[in-house]
């Protein structure tokens, strides 16, 4: 699940200035690392391929959005740690966190819901009115696992289906800022933080293993015990060892690595067997996620080498920009604008598909994203609150009132078929 989750960290300082390239490089201030924009687009990107059936190893890009936010969180709120002997404002933080995914979230389901009512299939709508208060309370991982949904097989009946992701990265902003924030509270437990992380990670890695058995992945793919590892390796990396080590590592070094862990990545979403391959739920994804934390951390430790110019290029920051609007409204759009509804299929639908994807992703950011991002006026303080409460009332009032199509509304009628036949 795509998230601009936070402001990026500022960076240590990189021992070579960034003229030695000859030119000005993407911007690594203290309020943002352009290349990590360029990620997310990439990552989203991938996986609106991935779904649109053209991109086998599209769906990592849903693994980088993990390392992406594990990176920024833990950086966040290690820098508050430090700015304020130690302590960290959970509730500012969580109320950041809702301010920032919850608004654009419910307006989706509430829209959704009424789309699907008014032109989707009528098991569709079966289907989401079931799984929209899930989605609400961003636990839509847990509740396909306790229902044996299979994401693999399952997925395209369920226009929610997308959002375990999300649930994944709340569930981990719930627990994880408690976790620094307790050991942050004293510089001796705060160089605990890296080891916490670490070890986590592991073992998150071997409760995978350990359940990775079986013909469906659903419970691992989508369990937040399971995915853990990749928002911790982030996490990790968003240290102050892990940084200071980074911080000694020559430009050029820097640059070559970056380089190799792009090509390396990009091998592995091109040649990975996806759901069925066995590596990938063994170690597969763990590595993966390692080498997707380590080149965050070297694009936000010398970010105007190649590899940071080419992450931080215009085209990529913009798709980045709006990756999770745009994460939010893809697959629901894929679900509704079907062959049979627009009359054509292949690389001409895809058009069609990641076109209006990307408008209503666009909408998304600039009406609600946004706007309570950044407080506009209607957006602040007993406004803004009402209004949040009204679109979590929305989503309630459209799961209880929208009535459910009736059983069988979609199946076909054996007699039928078989009259006059014999």
């Amino acid at each position: 699940m795509p998230t601009s989750a936070a402001t990026p960290p500022s960076p240590p300082p990189s021992p070579l200035p960034s003229r030695r390239h000859g030119r000005p490089g993407p911007r690594a201030t203290g309020r943002h690392i352009t290349p990590l924009d360029g990620l997310r687009g990439l990552a989203v990107l991938g996986v609106l391929f991935f779904h649109a059936g053209h991109f086998g190893g599209g769906f990592l890009g849903v693994d980088l959005f993990f390392v992406l936010s594990g990176f920024l969180i833990t950086g966040l709120l290690l820098k508050e740690a430090a700015k304020r002997n130690g302590t960290v404002g959970l509730a500012a933080f969580w109320e950041r966190r809702v301010r920032r995914l919850l608004p654009a979230l419910t307006v989706m389901i509430v829209a959704v819901l009424l789309l699907v009512r008014a032109a989707g299939p009528s098991y569709l709508l079966g289907f989401a009115l079931e799984d929209g208060p899930w989605a609400a309370l961003q636990a839509t991982n847990w509740h396909f696992i306790s229902d044996q949904v299979g994401y693999w097989n399952d997925g395209d009946t369920r226009v929610f289906s997308h959002l375990w992701s999300i649930g994944v990265e709340w569930q981990f902003y719930v627990v994880w800022p408690v976790v620094v924030a307790v050991l942050a509270r004293r510089r001796a437990t705060r160089r605990l933080v890296p080891v916490v992380a670490a070890a986590g990670a592991v073992l998150s890695l071997v409760v995978m293993v350990a359940l990775a058995h079986g013909p469906d992945t659903t419970r691992v793919y989508e369990g937040t015990d399971t995915r853990a590892f990749s928002l911790l390796l982030g996490a990790l990396m968003a240290t102050d060892p892990v940084r200071r080590l980074l911080s000694r590592t020559p430009g050029r070094l820097a640059d070559g690595l970056c380089a190799a862990l792009v090509c390396g990545l990009g091998a592995y979403w091109c040649l990975t067997g996806g759901p069925g391959d066995s590596f990938l739920f063994r170690g597969g994804l763990f590595l993966h996620a390692l080498a997707a934390a380590l080149l965050i951390a070297l694009l936000a430790h010398t970010p105007a080498g190649p590899v940071g110019r080419l992450l931080g290029s215009k085209p990529l920051r913009s798709l980045g920009a709006v990756s999770y609007s745009l994460y939010l409204w893809h697959w629901p759009i894929y679900l509704l604008l079907t062959e049979d509804v627009l009359g054509f299929g292949g690389w001409a639908r895809t058009a069609v598909l990641l076109a209006v994807s990307l408008a209503a992703g666009w909408l998304s950011k600039v009406l609600v994203e946004d706007p309570v991002r950044f407080k506009a006026r209607w957006a602040r303080g007993r406004t803004g609150a009402v209004g949040l409460a009204a679109v979590l009332a929305a989503v309630a009032g459209v799961c209880l009132l929208v009535p459910a199509p009736a059983p069988g509304a979609d199946s076909v009628d054996l007699t039928q078929l078989t009259a006059g036949s014999g």
